[in-house]
């Protein structure tokens, strides 16, 4: 990989020369390497000093006392990743966060997809007494706040309920959420109405907030589903973010040009909506996403009771086929690959048509939504579904409002069958879509991931190579980053990671996951507690 960069004894705002006779004193110090600030320049050889959890020199350091020197010739020094899509529910079982650290993550946003906990501020009290590898941040989540005062019904809220739900969005954000999602393709924010999700963004936004949005639909419907985010921003005047944004199933490949038009017009017009999203051309999910919302409402008993009326499971079956043939099934059912089957590990990682074969039924559409229902009515399972198309996932990855989150989940060697972003998200952008493919260049692809989710998050010292910001480091060889997790093969970690700094700890050293942790719970800007 070529990389333009600056020769400099002294740069601008934030960058200060170590130049003199006088011998400085730092904890660490991180010489000659390519220093990318984050902000979208090109790179700089310098040098940076480090004392405690602050950057305190950048520039060209010629003596020093130092606890620690790394040498970063021929590396690249950028600010630590911030990913904004992240399923931090296995905190408690993994803090020190080692599938994310090794990707250079150094913070990440959880709360995704209208999911998350409750009581809020009860949660992150008892996360901030972990050891934690990783800054961690949170949205307080549409369905887990309907869910509290709704259950499962599928109607629209009294104004009672409303009023309740509000209120604890209001709380949420007063304990330290930085805005508020939306899984509206999942249960149960599907059977919210839009002027719900707007009082409650409206609540959000009063306090600084934000709003991620899981699209009512990615596939058939994605561009009903990008003009209802917009909407919800423009009436509840609050940021957006179009998250793990992509284009779904056969019949809409290309529809990217439709929604990113919709973006830059919104923009025009005042809107700010902003995307994230991560580099492969899978997802993952429930399998349940392939079944119909309305049947599934009130829970597993009355799903259960509906399959158990044939007029209703034919109904049902119809639903799934369609989704199969249409949306997230991807037109075949060998694209859908089981992540996690509790009740019958022998199918993780292998797919729908394998199942059915081993059944001994034609792998068609129809016998795969019977399977699917089986699934379900087992207890459910997770899939990888390869429903989507790359030149969609070029665009999006090229358009200058996107952001990379990985929607990855906390994981480790062994535990089921992670998809690859798991493990593998931003090395995966930096090696395969900067150096090999060219997509965009490298100052583009650390901006996506530093200063802008930073600044989407208000997160003022860090996201940015500054003096008096946090140092949260990553060091990495251009010429060999790469994710290494594959579908066939998930549990592997990424390589080309030399050094990862969390708050000033060197967690990562010499492409060594060590033990040391400095991670933190970060609160949004309305939390005022002591």
């Amino acid at each position: 990989m070529k990389i333009k960069y600056l020769i400099i004894t002294f740069i601008g705002v934030g960058f200060i020369s170590c130049n003199s006779g006088k011998r400085q004193s730092f904890d660490l110090v991180i010489k000659g390497g390519l220093v990318n600030i984050g902000d979208g320049s090109p790179s700089i050889q310098a040098d940076i000093g480090i004392n405690a959890d602050t950057i305190a020199y950048i520039g060209q350091i010629n003596g020093s006392n130092s606890h620690k020197i790394i040498d970063a010739k021929d590396l690249v020094i950028t600010p630590g990743f911030i990913d904004m899509h992240a399923h931090l529910d296995p905190i408690f079982k993994h803090p020190d966060a080692k599938s994310n650290i090794t990707q250079g993550i150094t913070t990440a946003l959880g709360g995704p997809d209208g999911g998350g906990f409750w009581p809020f501020d009860k949660y992150l009290d008892s996360i901030s007494k972990e050891d934690l590898g990783i800054n961690v941040a949170y949205l307080v989540g549409h369905n887990t706040v309907r869910k509290n005062v709704m259950g499962m019904d599928n109607r629209a809220p009294t104004q009672q309920e409303l009023g309740k739900m509000k209120a604890m969005v209001e709380e949420a954000m007063k304990d330290g959420a930085f805005g508020i999602s939306t899984g509206l393709k999942y249960l149960p924010g599907a059977f919210s109405n839009v002027d719900e999700v707007i009082a409650l963004s409206k609540s959000a936004s009063k306090y600084g907030g934000i709003y991620t949005s899981h699209l009512r639909e990615e596939g058939l419907g994605l561009i009903e589903g990008v003009e209802e985010a917009i909407k919800i921003g423009k009436e509840a005047n609050i940021p957006i973010v179009l998250t793990h944004h992509k284009v779904v199933g056969k019949p809409m490949w290309g529809s990217s040009v439709k929604t990113l038009a919709l973006v830059d017009a919104a923009r025009e017009n005042g809107i700010d909506v902003m995307l994230d999203q991560y580099p492969y051309d899978a997802s993952y999910t429930s399998i349940s996403i392939l079944i119909p919302a309305w049947c599934r409402a009130g829970g597993q008993n009355e799903f259960l009771k509906r399959v158990g009326n044939k007029k209703l499971k034919d109904s049902i079956l119809k639903g799934i086929e369609y989704n199969i043939l249409n949306d997230r099934g991807g037109g075949d059912i060998e694209r859908v690959q089981f992540a996690k089957v509790e009740w019958d590990t022998t199918l993780l990682g292998k797919t729908l048509k394998f199942w059915a074969e081993r059944e001994g039924l034609e792998p068609t559409p129809s016998n795969g939504a019977k399977l699917v229902l089986t699934a379900q009515v087992n207890g459910g399972a997770s899939a990888i579904f390869h429903a989507m198309n790359e030149e969609d996932l070029k665009r999006i990855l090229k358009h200058p409002q996107t952001m990379i989150g990985s929607d990855g989940r906390l994981t480790a060697p062994g535990e089921a069958w992670p998809h690859p972003r798991w493990y593998g998200t931003f090395p995966r952008v930096l090696g395969r879509y900067v150096r090999d493919l060219k997509v965009i260049d490298l100052p583009t692809a650390i901006k996506k991931m530093t200063s802008m989710p930073a600044d989407r998050l208000n997160l003022a010292k860090r996201g940015r190579l500054k003096v008096g910001n946090y140092a949260d480091i990553v060091v990495f060889n251009p010429e060999t980053i790469m994710d290494k997790s594959t579908f066939l093969n998930p549990h592997q970690y990424s390589v080309g990671i030399e050094y990862v700094m969390v708050n000033g700890v060197l967690t990562i050293d010499k492409g060594e996951f060590t033990s040391n942790r400095a991670g933190k719970v970060l609160r949004g800007a309305a939390y005022s507690k002591e």
